[in-house]
């Protein structure tokens, strides 16, 4: 392969993965590729990739006693600072890896909670990071000091910091209790937030998809605000909310979340579910897809399979295929449901999905027509920011404007159409 150049800062990394005779080669390849990409996001740069094909990886050091010796040589070859494995080794396969090669070792779990520390902004971010890197910590504390307590730091080590990986189990255990105590605390505030959100009856949108399909890109450009847009894995952990006008005039509320990625830690999934219970919130889920993407439908696969754990697959969802500006071969949409093709670079593209979330919307609405007299602008105004007003004429014999739109039954100023209607 390739060897990249090393960057002032950059740790150099060789990777180490296990193909399954039951997989795909194809499909492990994009696997390794994402690995680099998490290498690289995290601050390391690729000197050399060590695959082997397996039944099914060996219990004590994953791959097999030859291939161990082979990587170890590659790594002294390469005087690479640091091997990752693809895929979330065992305690004792870490322990037992990591006296066998110079260079320290870390898994695919790892790298990822690594990345999500360098990347936590909020303080609920910090805490769940940290309350997830320490639930993995736990279990491997034998025989991982050497990798914990490197004193220049680097990937992997991000987080908690050297003097609290050192402490005892019974310390930590105390840390992950006052973690959860604080994020209970946030997780009300949260749900607080939330209810008076839907008192508000504003239609919610939930932003959903793989690690880099452009979401934050999209909600950026939808709403014209600035929000921290990056072209790397996991560059928004934090959910941010933006209000943003639907063309009929409708408000509607959207809200990005954290990307997902295929085999994302399962102490992750359990430390950020409070903040992935914003999806079950939603009215709408839009699922960005980035088109151009070669393994496109394993990561929409990958977004399905979230949404079912989160109990969430009962909101209608309208599958965003994005990057339309970067595809090289003819598209076929494989999505559930409705969807659309666009670029969020394009103003073009984002109209028309502005109308295509419009539609979608007034198939779950409910029809009205009202007749309202000349001084009811309060009410005419109500129908404009509240439900999607699709035709508005005055009647000048009457004085009546006579308005049909389409409004959530759910919401207040429908139960108020109908009200005024039987009145």
């Amino acid at each position: 392969m390739k060897e990249n150049r090393l960057n002032v800062g950059e740790e150099s990394v060789v990777l180490a993965g296990v193909r399954l005779k039951s997989t795909n080669e194809e499909d492990f390849l994009y696997r390794m590729e994402e690995l680099e990409a998490l290498t690289k996001t995290a601050g390391g740069y690729v000197k050399a990739q060590l695959f082997q094909s397996l039944e099914h990886p060996h219990t004590a050091t994953y791959l097999g006693k030859g291939k161990v010796e082979e990587l170890k040589a590659l790594v002294e070859e390469k005087e690479a600072d640091l091997v990752i494995f693809n895929d979330e080794l065992s305690p004792s396969q870490l322990r037992n890896l990591s006296t066998q090669i110079d260079s320290p070792v870390i898994d695919r779990t790892q790298l990822i909670l690594d990345i999500f520390a360098k990347r936590a902004r909020s303080k609920e971010g910090k805490l769940q990071v940290e309350l997830a890197q320490l639930t993995y910590i736990l279990p491997r504390l034998r025989g991982q000091g050497h990798i914990l307590s490197r004193l220049g730091g680097g990937i992997g080590t991000r987080g908690p910091g050297e003097t609290q990986l050192e402490i005892d189990q019974r310390h930590i255990r105390t840390r992950m209790d006052e973690l959860r105590a604080q994020l209970a605390q946030i997780v009300s505030h949260r749900e607080r937030y939330r209810e008076r959100r839907k008192k508000n009856q504003a239609f919610q949108i939930s932003l959903v998809g793989y690690t880099n399909a452009g979401k934050s890109t999209l909600l950026h450009k939808l709403s014209d605000t600035d929000i921290y847009v990056e072209d790397q894995l996991f560059a928004t952990l934090d959910p941010t909310t933006k209000k943003l006008k639907l063309p009929a005039g409708i408000d509607i509320l959207m809200t990005d979340t954290v990307g997902f990625i295929q085999k994302l830690p399962t102490t992750l999934i359990a430390a950020f579910r409070s903040t992935l219970e914003e999806l079950k919130e939603a009215d709408l889920i839009l699922h960005v897809v980035d088109s151009s993407h070669d393994d496109f439908v394993n990561h929409e696969k990958t977004v399905y399979q979230l949404i079912d754990d989160m109990d969430a697959n009962h909101i209608p969802v309208l599958t965003v295929y994005n990057k339309r500006d970067l595809i090289t071969d003819d598209f076929i949409a494989t999505g559930q449901g409705p969807s659309i093709l666009i670029s969020a670079h394009n103003k073009s593209d984002l109209d028309k999905l502005k109308l295509k979330i419009q539609s979608v919307m007034e198939e779950q609405f409910v029809p009205y027509m009202v007749y309202l007299n000349a001084d009811e602008g309060k009410w005419l105004h109500r129908l404009q920011s509240e439900t999607i007003l699709v035709k508005q004429t005055f009647n000048e014999e009457r004085e009546l404007y006579i308005v049909e739109g389409y409004a959530s039954s759910e919401s207040a100023i429908y139960h108020e159409l109908e009200k005024r209607h039987n009145d």
